[in-house]
């Protein structure tokens, strides 16, 4: 009781630093530039997101939606966060007025002066039809409330054929129920296969008359079924006359949808903004920041606010969602939109930090796509695998939440699970266990493939000898150390070979292939990729010639040209510093490695330059693809002041906090406070530390400690301290737990 009330304490004294945290989240960051957000309505974690689209196609409207743009073509109701690939975008609605009824493409002007975001809002000016759009939504439920102008020709138009980059409409239906509430289907395909998104539509006011369009001909009709459909719904409207709307979904069923709609009770559209914005300013203030730079807060809350936008809400209200098959699969809290290649980096620890009551619904999830194809997916799409990016990085989460002791979910299952994946003999799984690397005559992408294999193995090892399982412990601790056959201690590179155990040439670390077929590296080079062994980072110093050799390689990389080489290079390499690259995920731990010989003064003039120089409060403030959370996971742990290097470790390798004090709020009603003292612009290194008042020199700290609760108390100075993070013991690393 007395932990409990001093941790209220405690909180209390936070509270009093900070403002209603919502306002400091600015939706727009990351819209702008290669982040791909979107700025739209939306709950932690929910099915809809109620969103703008531009109508402008390119890998810059991934999410429907670039701030460089002025025109809307309607607002859909699914969108991706930051992703490289653009999909979804279903049941797209335009209000207008004095506009016949139409097939054509039909967009608004728009003035970024005439539009607002905030979390669960957004609001935008319509200039060619004088209309007040405003957005809101519940889990399932979003809510429309348009300020008409007044005409006798007012509509709102329903255009079930939009569609963005690589998805297509299949088959679409539309039916009226009665003359406020109206239901089908938008069927798609794309970079997920196999989409299917049923909706309920209801209106505050009737619609007096419809028009239809099925595959761009009119058709005199109230039901409809087509591969492109659209439907006009007509009234009239007085001057200022708000018409509000609820548009429900599932992806099970029509009946699904309807019951969704019953998410926000009666047409109070104010109550169900304030409602959204207090279930957000309920989860932003589960980690909460003091700092006098506004700047900073801004751009913190916003990359919370952004790694709680995915995964998101499969199953309806019934427990009901269309499984791998097409068929309808019944499953409490499913959810989907798994993009692990990120996000087992930090964005998913985080997760077990902020949000550890979602987490065994999370690997649940994975379970039921287990269940349905007999592996754990690798990117899931709405329960589509697309079998993007490398690795199965499923299991370092399920690794992760298991060592962490977070219940709700079967180990041994899902043990079974991560070893089905590990069996597979699709994705280069055979080459890899034929060779103990992966042939780049053989697969493409082969040094990414061997690391990521390598790493996942490591994981299996980990939860087997937790679950006592000690034949396979040895056997994939075995196959974790595969990374070092791809070493090459000339050039101090990973790099790729061929299957007659020969190093590929000609070899130059300074090559990008984008195409995966032919690369050797994932969207990145060998100056990036060469450092991605987070669970042998001690055999890598070795393999380097030892610390010293390795600091001096690990400083090449930050001062080193940043010209990227190739006639197909990658896009996603950007936000260079030298050869790492922030904007994408491989490079996202290298900063920290300097914790690891004794250099930690290192580690914070890294993080320190990638904090304040590629992140800001703009549009264009995320330096590459946001991909679901993990750009901004990045940034929320480094203002805190320290990172999982190793995902799947249990430890955080430390770095000097952004942020002058911290608190986050454990799941056993205890915080623990991050707290730096005399901080200056020449005090820039951990001169000292104590944890709970006891002197604290170790370069990182457990998860199980931070879970008992207290604080860190981080002192700096100008110079670093002699005994913080210099001795052997007190490099990360040493142990898993």
């Amino acid at each position: 009781m007395k932990k409990l009330l001093l941790a209220s304490t405690l909180l209390i004294s936070l509270h009093a630093y900070s403002q209603r945290l919502i306002e400091l989240v600015n939706p727009f960051i990351g819209t702008g530039g290669h982040g791909h957000t979107y700025p739209g309505a939306t709950l932690p974690f929910g099915m809809v997101q109620l969103s703008p689209d531009n109508g402008t196609q390119g890998w810059d409207w991934c999410s429907g939606y670039n701030y460089s743009d002025s025109m809307v073509q309607g607002f859909s109701h699914t969108h991706l966060s930051g992703t490289g690939i653009g999909d979804l975008c279903d049941i797209s609605v335009l209000p207008m007025v004095d506009k016949e009824a139409s097939a054509e493409r039909i967009r608004s002007k728009y003035s970024h002066k005439q539009e607002a975001a905030s979390p669960g809002y957004y609001a935008v000016q319509l200039k060619d039809f004088d209309i007040w759009a405003e957005l809101t939504s519940s889990i399932r439920c979003g809510f429309h409330r348009y300020t008409f102008p007044e005409s006798k020709l007012a509509s709102i138009r329903l255009d079930l054929g939009f569609a963005i980059n690589w998805d297509a409409a299949t088959a679409c239906s539309f039916t009226k129920l009665n003359d406020t509430t109206f239901v089908g289907y938008r069927f798609s395909t794309g970079w997920a296969k196999d989409e299917k998104i049923f909706y309920a539509i209801r209106l505050s006011k009737p619609v007096k008359n419809i028009v239809l369009f099925a595959d761009q001909h009119q058709v005199d009709s109230v039901d409809a079924r087509a591969k492109d459909l659209k439907a006009c719904l007509q009234f009239a409207t007085r001057k200022g006359e708000k018409v509000l709307m609820k548009v429900g979904l599932s992806s099970a069923d029509v009946e699904g949808a309807l019951e969704s709609l019953n998410e926000i009770v009666g047409w109070d559209f104010d109550k169900a903004k304030i409602d959204a914005e207090n279930i957000w300013e309920r989860e932003l203030r589960k980690l909460q920041i003091r700092s006098d730079d506004m700047d900073l807060k801004q751009t913190f809350y916003t990359a919370l606010y952004h790694t709680y936008l995915a995964p998101n809400r499969f199953s309806d209200r019934f427990g009901n969602y269309k499984g791998t098959k097409g068929t309808i699969v019944n499953g409490k809290s499913i959810y989907t939109v798994q993009s692990l290649w990120d996000t087992f980096r930090a964005a998913n620890p985080l997760l077990t930090l902020t949000q550890t009551e979602l987490v065994p619904s999370i690997i649940n999830s994975y379970l039921a796509f287990y269940d349905q194809t007999g592996l754990l997916p690798v990117w899931d799409l709405q329960f589509n695998e697309t079998n993007t990016m490398t690795g199965y990085h499923a299991i370092p989460i399920i690794t992760d939440a298991i060592l962490k002791g977070i219940t709700g979910f079967d180990y041994n299952k899902a043990y079974d699970a991560m070893k089905a994946s590990a069996s597979q003999n699709i994705r280069a799984t055979d080459l890899y266990r034929q060779y103990n690397f992966v042939p780049q005559d053989k697969a493409g992408s082969s040094v990414t493939i061997t690391l990521e294999y390598a790493y996942d193995d490591w994981c299996i090892a980990q939860a087997a000898k937790r679950l006592g399982r000690t034949g396979d412990y040895r056997e994939f601790m075995k196959r974790g150390l595969n990374w070092r056959n791809l070493f090459d201690k000339k050039t101090g590179f990973i790099r790729p070979k061929n299957s007659n155990n020969k190093f590929v040439e000609p070899f130059d670390p300074y090559l990008s292939e984008h195409d995966e077929r032919k690369a050797a590296y994932t969207e990145g080079n060998a100056w990036q990729h060469s450092w991605f062994v987070p669970h042998d980072i001690y055999g890598l110093i070795n393999y380097h010639g030892g610390p010293a050799r390795f600091a001096k390689k690990l400083d090449s990389l930050f001062v080193t040209s940043s010209i990227v080489k190739g006639d197909n290079k990658s896009p996603d390499i950007s936000g260079l510093i030298g050869q790492y690259a922030h904007g994408n995920e491989p490079s996202h731990h290298i900063a920290y490695l300097y914790n690891y010989v004794g250099m930690p003064e290192k580690t914070a003039d890294h993080v320190k330059e990638i904090c304040t120089t590629l992140y800001s409060d703009k549009p264009d403030g995320l330096c590459g693809n946001e991909d679901c959370g993990q750009m901004s996971a990045w940034y929320v742990f480094s203002v805190l002041g320290f990172y999982p290097v190793n995902p799947a470790s249990g430890e955080y390798v430390l770095s000097v906090p952004m942020a002058q004090e911290s608190a986050l709020q454990l799941p056993n009603g205890l915080l623990f406070r991050v707290i730096v003292k005399e901080a200056s612009d020449k005090n820039k290194y951990i001169k000292s530390a104590t944890l709970n008042g006891e002197p604290y020199n170790k370069s990182y700290i457990k998860h199980f400690d931070m879970m008992k609760g207290g604080i860190l108390e981080i002192t700096l100075g100008e110079i670093p301290g002699k005994d913080f993070g210099k001795a052997v013991d007190d490099l990360p690393g040493r142990s898993v737990r």
